[in-house]
């Protein structure tokens, strides 16, 4: 806790001299909805999902995002669905979750089907994800968990966010949870180390038109020195992590 409220102090008097003010303070999850909790507990996931559930407090993080039935979440970088099939079961059948995967890797859209053609209201979208042209408006929701560093590896960020802000629908949430970097490093170690200052998020995300309106200490790991590459045997797992909930006016 203490080296997070050291981060946070660093990211603050950096944003400050970007010009940006952090404007909130760090808050903690609700209790996670009956919705939620059922979703977690969902004897259908994988034992290798399920195994993560301790390091990524599923049902904390989707509690403090506010997460609820009958939404429509629109979620990027689903990878292998760990949250994919927890915000399914959490929006229910009345709500939907589309799963935005890009053209490129070839193969994406094909390998996240099953899941599909287990969750009814998930859809499987290919999309440019710094134009959103399928989903302008839709959702309730936008989510991303560990991908906003990638993300700056190979999209124009500005576009990103902007397209982010439009796929929302008015007073719409967009979290974005993601590995620390450490104070003053910016994006500058995204494509080495996988991680991204939280200041630099909070920078660019705003630039778009969202209000940052919570963060969380959830994930914060006072053990992380923020040198290490996110996948090293030593802190994989246990990175120092922030989560940020942004909203669009």
């Amino acid at each position: 806790m203490a080296q997070f409220k050291t981060l946070l102090a660093a990211s603050i008097a950096a944003a400050a001299f970007a010009g940006v003010a952090w404007a909130q303070t760090v808050v903690h999850s609700p209790p996670p909805t009956a919705a939620t909790t059922a979703a977690v507990a969902d004897a259908g996931r994988p034992d290798a999902d399920k195994a993560r559930d301790d390091n990524r407090k599923p049902a904390q993080v989707v509690a403090f995002a506010g997460v609820k039935p009958g939404q429509t979440v629109v979620e990027l970088g689903s990878a292998g669905g760990y949250y994919t099939r927890i915000l399914a079961k959490t929006v229910g059948p009345n709500g939907k979750v589309i799963s935005i995967v890009g053209a490129q890797p070839p193969g994406a859209a094909d390998r996240m089907k099953p899941l599909a053609d287990a969750n009814p209201n998930l859809s499987i979208v290919t999309d440019d994800m710094t134009k959103m042209a399928n989903v302008v408006g839709q959702a309730d929701v936008v989510w991303t968990t560990e991908n906003y560093h990638d993300f700056h590896n190979r999209l124009d960020m500005a576009a990103f966010n902007k397209a982010m802000f439009n796929t929302l629908k008015p007073g719409g949430i967009f979290l974005v949870e993601d590995h620390a970097a450490a104070p003053g490093a910016g994006a500058t170690v995204t494509g080495t180390l996988h991680r991204i200052e939280p200041a630099t998020v909070q920078q660019e995300v705003t630039a778009a038109g969202f209000k940052l309106v919570r963060t969380s200490d959830l994930l914060a790991n006072p053990a992380d020195n923020h040198t290490g590459q996110n996948a090293e045997q030593s802190i994989r797992g246990h990175t120092d992590r922030f989560i940020f909930v942004f909203q669009k006016p």
